[in-house]
């Protein structure tokens, strides 16, 4: 090969390296670009996490004040007032004063069960399911309507923060069912089985068009939906108008 050939060789040769170098230097900064942006979708996706666990627990936390308050005020409240006419009739009536004494001794039982409510660390130190038996214990003391709770076991591991936001969303449900169905039946099941786990909640109420998302119903409906998505639950929801409302709720253990 002459001197020319040489040259052209090199210069092609040049040119190609050239261009493989400057593909690289391209592909790994397309491959950089879509790492930090993964990066960044992942780090935007734990902050609404943490977020989301936060407004949860201070929406847990001003439930619990409500309750408390209505319990105050319409339960107990009540059972003193009782005892206190009770009393004062104690002069007509002899027998007055040991009903006042048990209207006081089932007082005294309610405030041991606001107790457990007014306990920050309660749901905290509670299984899911000991958690809702207290919700249903409340709603059949309070007398809002008849519930009842099944499960296939008692006590089962998840993370805290998903146990955390699948009651809260439980707890929107029960808010619509106790404000807007006027059901005077409440049944939750509880089933935990091959690291999979299935709630169905449901009342006898009057039932809604689920395709119409108003007022309060509404926003608890697209709240239940929105932390379904955070923590990679599957919800569906069924209701008819005379017909009730059925919230079926799947969540597949670590799919966190």
């Amino acid at each position: 090969m002459d001197e020319k050939g040489v040259q052209s060789f090199l210069i092609i040769f040049s040119l190609i390296a050239f261009l493989l170098a400057l593909t690289l230097i391209v592909l790994f900064a397309i491959f950089q670009k879509r790492k930090n942006r993964l990066l960044r979708e992942q780090q935007d996706a734990e902050n609404r996490y943490r977020e989301e666990i936060i407004e949860t627990q201070i929406e847990i936390k001003e439930e619990t004040l409500r309750n408390i308050s209505w319990e105050l005020h319409d339960n107990i409240g009540q059972l003193l007032t009782l005892s206190k006419i009770q009393l004062q009739n104690a002069d007509n009536n002899p027998n007055s004063v040991q009903e006042a004494s048990e209207t006081i001794g089932q007082c005294l039982e309610e405030l041991r069960s606001l107790s457990k409510l007014i306990n920050p660390d309660t749901f905290s130190n509670l299984s899911l399911v000991e958690a809702l038996q207290l919700e249903m214990e409340r709603f059949n003391r309070m007398k809002y309507l008849k519930a009842s709770l099944s499960f296939s076991q008692a006590d089962f591991y998840l993370d805290n923060k998903v146990e955390l936001i699948i009651f809260r969303m439980l707890q929107e449900f029960f808010t619509n069912t106790i404000k807007h169905s006027k059901a005077d039946v409440l049944k939750v099941n509880v089933d935990f089985k091959d690291d999979i786990l299935k709630i169905e909640a449901s009342d006898n109420g009057i039932g809604f068009d689920t395709e119409i998302n108003n007022a309060e119903s509404g926003i608890g409906l697209m709240n239940i939906r929105n932390r379904a998505i955070l923590i990679g639950a599957d919800v569906e929801l069924h209701s008819k108008e005379g017909e009730g409302t059925q919230l079926k709720l799947t969540y597949k253990k670590d799919t966190l």
